[in-house]
């Protein structure tokens, strides 16, 4: 048998985080000892309507995550235990709210900090409903091959070093959660394990005490004796041997106090635990608790070293007087492993996985991103710019000083072309909508395509293939564009002319001709097209698309990139135009009438539905 959690025990943990990962391990406990997952329930409201996942072993649960204790519980009738894993400032109402819900009997609070009148208010009050609060501050309950509250016990590994698929005889109290841990691998070293293991908690005011959970192993017929381990500080350890005093117990106690460095250091000390703090020899002292538990009749060892000798002396007698039977040998080879996750199996050589995706440019595995094998932190230190950044991840080199200059001036002679263009248009409609900045930018970047800054790709593309196709034959090259392409991406603006030349255009080929030692093959063959077009139509110049997109061709990028340059820098002007219509708070935009061309029939009166 077990006291406080059994097979039957069903939990609805109130938290986030941490309550997470507690039920993670109380899962791989249920998967050890194969018993149904204990956590039915989360309640914690900013997580509302999600699904938390939590592995049975390989099995995957998924866990709902309520906004209230009554809805928790509404849902999941089967519900008999609570888990608080929520801050001190919140933690006594989600207390309160569970141990006054009729289904729950036992609420485990692993807060700490929890301020002392709480503490006091909530035991109170759980006495009052015939409830058990166990903590603040406490690790868990463990009951060895029935269930897990909490992460007491550890990893997976200690579970069966702690022999805790199985029950034992002993039982376990302690006010530390790693000694319970400790007290619990002790037990199955040198005797046949643990029934129930209950860390209560180190504060001053624990919501139960060593005699509540001494009357539950007293009354269970399996557990044959029973491990204390105490502390300076309090009475707990004091009413233990009251309790044991007063009449012949069926079960033996063994109790060890830590603290006896008291004695030689000053007085009032605090000891880790909030409840460790007390006088030298007086009423709280390791060694009056260690005199008064001895004259009760509990095996007290000197020190905490001694508790192993002890426990295996109660074991070897129970085993003599016929208390307990040998328990039978099982092959530890038998018990069920926690499956490894792949990354494990990999490591081992044991399977091969199928990449979902491949990636060529980045590593963000180590201490920093490294972008196509470089530290970022290193490119900043060496004085590389975005500029450089941009072509590691975009082309997957690092440029010369002089193709940097060019980039960094594409990036720039591009970023914003004043507020009426359609992306600049879109992103400041949106900021009057009152939308968001991602959201509103995106508006900007959904007009990108072949009318509007979309053609930086294609004018690379088809000028590319002039070069090599039509070397020598503007006129060829021409021709075949019209018949299998139509215009020529790059080719012509509905302001600029001749006459009114681009200043864009202008200033970036001159810079690249006359002041970088680029070859530029891309762009002689897009300005000698430019001289035939212009004969035509002064508007059919080369414009800035087609510029950016044979300079980029020149640079050697890919094809695929060139619109990304439009892109990246017309969202640096995007979000200026949000931030500035955000600031001036600019209100929702609404056409005026005579914006719009009404061609619509005159006002008519709706005939009769036949």
């Amino acid at each position: 048998m077990s006291i406080l959690a059994s097979r039957d025990t069903r939990v609805v943990i109130i938290g986030g985080v941490a309550g997470l990962n507690a039920a993670r391990r109380m899962a791989q406990f249920d998967f050890l000892v194969n018993r149904p997952l204990s956590v039915q329930a989360f309640v914690y409201p900013p997580e509302e309507g999600q699904q938390k996942e939590i592995y049975r072993g390989g099995e995957l649960k998924n866990v709902p995550v309520y906004s209230s204790l009554e809805e928790a519980l509404a849902e999941n009738p089967g519900i008999n235990t609570a888990l608080i894993y929520i801050g001190a400032n919140r933690a006594y109402t989600a207390a309160k709210e569970a141990i006054e819900a009729g289904s729950i009997k036992l609420v485990s609070m692993i807060t700490e900090g929890v301020p002392e009148k709480d503490a006091k208010r909530l035991r109170k009050l759980a006495n009052a409903k015939g409830k058990l609060f166990n903590g603040p501050s406490s690790i868990g309950i463990m009951s060895a091959g029935e269930c897990r509250l909490g992460v007491i016990g550890g990893e997976f590994k200690n579970l069966k070093l702690c022999n805790l698929y199985r029950p034992g005889s002993f039982g376990v109290i302690t006010k530390s959660g790693g000694l319970s841990n400790e007290a619990m691998w002790l037990c199955a070293q040198n005797g046949n394990g643990v029934t129930t293991a209950v860390a209560i908690g180190g504060d001053a005011y624990p919501g139960t005490d060593f005699v509540t959970y001494l009357e539950m192993f007293e009354k269970d017929p399996d557990t044959k004796a029973v491990v204390i381990v105490g502390e300076v500080g309090g009475t707990l350890e004091d009413e233990a041997a009251e309790w044991l005093a007063a009449e012949k117990r069926r079960i033996r106690l063994i109790a060890t106090i830590g603290g006896t460095c008291q004695e030689v250091l000053p007085q009032g000390m605090k000891f880790g635990h909030a409840g460790a703090k007390e006088g030298k020899k007086g009423v709280g002292s390791a060694r009056a608790k260690m005199n008064a538990l001895r004259d009760a009749g509990a095996l007290v060892p000197d020190t905490f070293g001694g508790l192993s000798k002890c426990i295996k002396q109660v074991y070897e007698e129970l085993l003599a007087d016929g208390s307990i039977k040998p328990e039978p040998e099982i092959d530890e080879a038998l018990l069920p492993e926690l499956p490894l996750k792949v990354q494990e199996i990999m490591k081992q050589g044991e399977v091969i996985v199928e990449p979902l995706i491949r990636t060529t440019i980045s590593d963000d595995r180590g201490e920093e991103p490294r972008y196509v094998g470089y530290a970022a932190s290193e490119l900043c230190e060496k004085g590389y710019g975005i500029e450089d950044v941009l072509s590691l991840l975009w082309s997957k080199k690092l440029p010369s000083r002089e193709e940097s200059e060019i980039i960094k001036r594409i990036i720039m002679i591009s970023a914003d072309h004043g507020p009426a263009v359609s992306g600049a248009f879109g992103a400041i409609i949106g900021a009057c909508a009152g939308i968001d900045l991602p959201q509103a930018v995106s508006a900007g970047m959904t007009m990108i395509g072949p009318r509007f800054g979309g053609a930086v790709t294609n004018a690379g593309k088809y000028f590319k293939y002039g070069v090599k196709e039509y070397p020598n034959d503007i006129a060829g090259f021409l021709s075949w564009m019209k018949q299998n392409v139509g215009p020529v991406p790059g080719i012509g603006h509905r302001v600029k002319s001749v006459k009114n030349p681009d200043k864009r255009v202008k200033y970036l080929v001159d810079y690249v001709k006359n002041h970088t030692s680029l070859h530029t093959p891309c762009l002689d063959y897009a300005l000698e097209v430019e001289k035939i077009t212009t004969s035509k139509k002064d508007n059919l110049i080369l414009n800035v698309d087609g510029t950016i997109g044979c300079i980029l061709v020149d640079l050697d990028f890919p094809e695929q990139s060139l619109n990304g340059f439009f892109v990246l820098a017309r969202t640096i002007g995007m979000i200026g135009h949000w931030i500035d219509q955000t600031t001036q708070g600019s209100k929702l935009i609404r056409l005026y009438d005579y914006l719009i061309n009404y061609a619509v029939k005159e006002e008519r009166e709706v005939p009769e539905k036949k």
